[in-house]
């Protein structure tokens, strides 16, 4: 009897060393850590359009199909089929309006447009590339990428590599540039000679500082 007792206590002894060992070897099956890409959108909303304030007075209008919320940090918000935005004056007149095929929003404060990106100002000065970055603190406008600006006196034109712009596009630089400006034919002869260059010369740098002129009916805001 007492043999009996002692066998089974040392089964449960080596029993009890089994589990030790065996909890040891066991390997806990985690996940990798979720990063912000593989996050899904706290908010999707579509056919949106949206007018958003800035100090209490209505200062943009979004039109998009999609728009996405983001809550990470830094927060973010993205428009992958298209946005169109528009920036008003405190007398609610359109400043400018741009388009692009895709934007992003980083922090409430960095845009970045990709695709193909038209903008068109209150002078009536187009912009068109495939980038644009705009920062909404600094109040500046740049695109790293070909650009060609179109302005509306005899369609005069730039364009170059590298682009630089306060955010009305009224200031702004293009390196690498060339250009050229239409003249028309109906001079008399009595009239000085006008330089007509086709195609003018490349140049390192090109600034242009446009004067104030009144909004283009065409868009103001209705």
């Amino acid at each position: 009897m007492k043999q009996l007792l002692l066998c089974q206590k040392c089964c449960l002894v080596l029993l009890f060393i089994a589990g030790l060992v065996g909890c040891d070897e066991k390997h806990e099956h985690i996940a990798p850590a979720v990063s912000p890409e593989d996050s899904l959108p706290f908010m999707t909303s579509h056919g949106i359009s949206n007018l958003i304030s800035d100090s209490g007075v209505i200062s943009y209008k979004i039109v998009a199909e999609d728009w996405n919320i983001y809550t990470t940090q830094p927060q973010k918000w993205t428009f992958l089929k298209g946005l169109f935005l528009e920036k008003f004056d405190t007398t609610f007149h359109v400043e400018w309006h741009l388009q692009a095929d895709t934007a992003y929003c980083h922090d409430n404060r960095l845009w970045e447009l990709r695709g193909r990106v038209v903008m068109l100002n209150r002078e009536g000065t187009l912009f068109r590339s495939e980038e644009l970055f705009w920062d909404m603190n600094a109040h500046t406008m740049w695109s790293n990428m070909f650009v060609r600006v179109t302005r509306p006196d005899n369609d005069q034109q730039l364009e170059g590599d590298c682009f630089r712009s306060n955010e009305e596009m009224t200031d702004y630089h293009i390196t690498s540039s060339s250009g050229f400006t239409p003249v028309s034919d109906s001079s008399s002869p009595a009239e000085a000679p006008v330089q007509t260059p086709s195609q003018g010369p490349r140049q390192d740098t090109a600034v242009v500082r446009a004067p104030n002129k009144p909004i283009p009916s065409s868009i103001q805001r209705q």
